[in-house]
């Protein structure tokens, strides 16, 4: 009985969970890779993080959504 409450209740936080995320990333400002050229930056990917990332101009750092 206690097992399945709790596999109950993971995954009814797992499903919120996955429900917010992509609001929360669409709420997220992020620079594209034409907006980080015209600032005279380039496009790198970063394998520590497994992101493409702006490097150099105005958006240096900034990861390119």
């Amino acid at each position: 009985m206690r097992t399945r409450l709790l596999t109950f209740i993971a995954a009814a936080i797992l499903a919120a969970l996955g429900a917010v995320a992509p609001a929360v990333q669409a709420a997220a400002p992020g620079i594209d890779a034409p907006g980080c050229r015209h600032t005279h930056g380039t496009v790198q990917y970063d394998p520590g993080s497994g992101r493409w990332i702006c490097v150099g101009g105005s958006h240096d750092g900034e990861s390119i959504n």
